[in-house]
């Protein structure tokens, strides 16, 4: 296999052989979601002919969130441009930004933007000729995803959920869950919470979203590794909705396309609008709405409002990124990696992954993300 960049050295070769050893065509990923990656093939197939073909593979790894969106992507644009193959494995953001960085990648797919320092990083792997760019491909709604049998229609808020991942609230009849809850019978069952053990873009969000919103209650902070104690860990989102779909009690945080793949129950969130939120990509993408472009020179980094009181938005989102470098792409692949981000970002490709949960994103966005492909070198 052919480096993925221009002056690769002969051990990293040695080692994105290796990589490509552990990785399989789109459904076999260690997160696929067979359901949900096959539920848009008629929306995408005639569209996919339409996009702009190059050839070579594109290896490409990260975000867990976005891997049944990559799968129907992936499939899509290589039925239409056979002579493109395309590789994308879910090992977590943290690890697909590190795999990048250290220049085994065409891309990564990560639910938390590089931030300057991995930027910075970023140019060695780009050949000494740009640096990574943040390109938002793919939004979605988090699931409070729970196992509690006979008790449905549950309402959390952000101060409740943060006592009870930080070990605060033990049962399910807590009073503060009950207060939210008048009318329903809670029992005194254990909660057991489960969280990533793997450095995760959506444990980034996850802690973001209690940063912001639930106050003094969460003194833990947002970060990709899971950073209060106590709960039970699991490896990426396929991991935590196995557990949930398992284990009576428990309780988790992962994309909307897992909980609905395996019928997970979810809850309702209050976002202090005065009425709870229904998990639904329309109520996330309401509050997306008010995301605020703050990266620069292409860099498309989005800033969320976790805080959104909104009547009707779903405030717990996420949006992946796709990583890319400006400029220092390997130019024989450089076709095919521009035609198949274009294909995502096109209102085929964003259509063709909303039944499997994910929401398609503004045009505000999708502009602005065709004019920073357009550029690549």
């Amino acid at each position: 296999m052919k480096l993925q960049r221009n002056g690769r050295t002969k051990a990293l070769a040695i080692g994105t052989l290796a990589v490509v050893g552990s990785l399989t065509l789109a459904a076999c990923g260690s997160d696929n979601n067979s359901n949900a990656s096959s539920g848009s093939s008629s929306a995408a197939s005639g569209s996919a002919a339409s996009a702009s073909c190059g050839s070579g593979q594109l290896l490409a790894a990260g975000s867990t969130a976005q891997k049944n969106a990559m799968d129907i992507w992936s499939r899509d644009y290589q039925q239409q441009c056979s002579g493109t193959t395309i590789n994308y494995q879910g090992t977590g953001s943290s690890a697909g930004r590190a795999s990048f960085l250290s220049g085994k990648l065409s891309f990564a797919g990560s639910d938390a933007a590089m931030k300057a320092d991995e930027i910075a990083k970023s140019k060695s792997a780009c050949g000494g000729q740009g640096q990574a760019i943040n390109l938002p491909m793919v939004g979605g709604p988090i699931a409070i995803g729970y196992n509690l049998p006979g008790v449905k229609n549950l309402v959390l808020d952000a101060p409740t959920l943060a006592k009870i991942f930080s070990g605060k609230i033990k049962t399910w009849n807590d009073p503060a869950i009950k207060k939210l809850n008048p009318s329903a019978s809670l029992p005194s069952t254990a909660i057991q919470t489960f969280h990533r053990s793997d450095g995760s873009g959506t444990s980034a969000n996850f802690t973001a979203y209690l940063k912001a919103a639930a106050g003094s209650d969460w003194s833990y902070g947002a970060n990709s590794n899971w950073p209060a104690p106590g709960g039970q860990a699991a490896q990426g989102s396929s991991g935590l909705a196995a557990q949930v779909k398992q284990v009576a009690g428990s309780i988790s945080y992962f994309e909307m396309s897992y909980a609905t793949a395996s019928g997970i129950t979810t809850a309702s969130l209050d976002n202090g609008s005065g009425s709870p939120v229904a998990i639904s990509t329309a109520a996330a993408a309401k509050s997306l709405a008010n995301a605020k472009v703050i990266g620069t020179n292409g860099d498309l980094a989005l800033q969320l409002d976790y805080a959104d009181k909104t009547p009707g938005a779903y405030p717990l989102s996420l949006v992946t990124y796709e990583i890319v470098c400006d400029k220092g792409n390997k130019s024989s692949t450089l076709p095919a990696l521009k035609g198949f981000l274009n294909y995502a970002a096109s209102d085929a490709g964003q259509q063709a992954v909303t039944s499997a949960g994910y929401m398609q994103l503004p045009a505000s966005i999708t502009d602005k993300l065709k004019t920073a492909i357009s550029s690549l070198k």
